[in-house]
């Protein structure tokens, strides 16, 4: 691996801060700049590598693993928007929880992008006639965050998975702190929505959703769902693997009847904001993980404890985007190991990567930038009316005072040592 210098990391920060800050203070000049900012940082890399350092073979294993990424970020995110869900609008703090519930278990099967995205309409729909923001800020900590710890089928463990951390890895060694975690933030969710329920007005609520019933369209897209999971696990040849993906996601969305588009407002403009901004991400993040990849030692210490890893990833996580950053203590963990390979470095220092893995997935509901379904659901939010918390009223009033506690009790009762 050929060394960089230091200050190629700058482009990385550069956009990491831009896609952070930009969008609360110029919202429109990002909406239209946003695809040349990415690829001004982006090529300012890649000319580094391929003509200074020389190493294509770096940005070409770098470019597989992006298009890996978004291929399956992007097919579940299709076949998802084919399947509509309508409810009925009122909902006590214990169906709540249960769909909450459901949600964290459908995170593992779709990934968090492709649930927030199939799920946060009828949550919304369900809790219409009291819904207030501590509906959208649970639904991006368990849905979209929190409940996807089990499976790398979504950001940020995914990129593990093309790293070679094994598919099942994740499920079999991060239960404890996914079932722990949930369990927390479930029960101070029902204690808030329990609240908020005995203040609406009942006998409206009962009235006006007597003749609603709950009614599932398009799951015939659950059998482009399975071919997209199944694909997963195919390795060669290369690309073979998204092809089958990028065909289930065209079959899904041309076989989807135009009605269940319209009623999910289905349109691709998520899905490609994610795409460009992240082929930046991947392209500038490379100096960095190589960089600290070198330098792990120096910068975490010659022998780091599990709870270092913990808090280091997850604070990263929260105020840049959980999957870079869980790729580059990956990176780090295997510097300060001097493992070859993903094997050998698990059987080094397994509980290390549970504990990147977690607190890159928990921490990452933290802000809206943590990860990408949480300004998607942002978004919706507000398209449907609703008075969501601003990026500061989120972490301030939210992350910090339900979210915080719960990654307290993950570390003292997992990593502290």
């Amino acid at each position: 691996m050929v060394a960089p210098n230091p200050w190629m990391i700058l482009p990385f920060a550069l956009l990491l801060v831009a896609i952070a800050v930009v969008p609360l203070f110029a919202p429109n000049w990002w909406l239209r700049h946003y695809g040349k900012t990415s690829f001004v940082f982006g090529a300012i890399t890649l000319v580094y590598y391929i003509f200074i350092l020389r190493d294509t073979g770096r940005v070409l294993h770098t470019a597989h693993d992006y298009v890996s990424f978004i291929v399956m970020v992007g097919s579940l995110f299709v076949v998802s928007g084919g399947i509509h869900i309508t409810v009925k609008g009122e909902a006590n703090p214990l169906a709540n929880v249960i769909f909450l519930l459901v949600g964290a278990i459908v995170a593992n099967l779709l990934g968090t992008t492709g649930a927030a995205m199939l799920l946060i309409r009828p949550w919304i729909q369900m809790n219409r006639y009291r819904v207030t923001a501590h509906h959208i800020v649970f639904f991006i900590f368990i849905v979209a965050n929190v409940g996807g710890c089990l499976v790398p089928l979504g950001p940020p463990l995914y990129l593990g998975f093309l790293q070679g951390v094994p598919f099942w890895w994740p499920a079999k060694n991060c239960w404890p702190m996914w079932a722990v975690g949930l369990g927390i933030l479930l029960a101070i969710f029902y204690v808030l929505d329990w609240l908020n329920f005995i203040r609406a007005r009942r006998e409206v609520r009962e009235k006006e959703t007597a003749k609603e019933t709950w009614r599932f369209d398009g799951l015939a897209n659950l059998l482009f769902v399975a071919v997209v999971l199944a694909a997963v696990f195919v390795d060669h040849p290369i690309f073979l693997r998204e092809a089958i993906m990028l065909a289930a996601a065209i079959g899904s969305y041309f076989t989807t009847k135009k009605s269940v588009h319209e009623a999910n407002r289905f349109n691709f403009h998520p899905i490609q904001e994610v795409a460009i901004l992240f082929a930046g991400i991947f392209a500038t993040m490379i100096p960095a993980l190589d960089w600290l990849n070198q330098n792990a030692r120096e910068v975490l210490g010659q022998n780091p404890a599990p709870g270092v890893f913990f808090w280091s990833a997850g604070g990263l996580s929260a105020v840049l985007d959980n999957a870079p950053t869980y790729l580059g203590f990956l990176s780090a963990l295997s510097g300060l190991t001097g493992a070859h390979g993903t094997g050998e470095m698990l059987s080094h220092d397994g509980l290390s990567l549970i504990a990147i893995s977690v607190g890159s997935v928990f921490f990452g509901a933290a802000t809206y930038i943590g990860n990408n379904p949480n300004f998607m659901i942002k978004a919706i939010a507000e398209q449907e009316k609703i008075r969501v918390p601003g990026f500061l009223g989120f972490f301030f009033k939210y992350a910090l005072s339900f979210l915080l506690p719960m990654l307290i009790v993950i570390w003292w009762l997992f990593f502290k040592k």
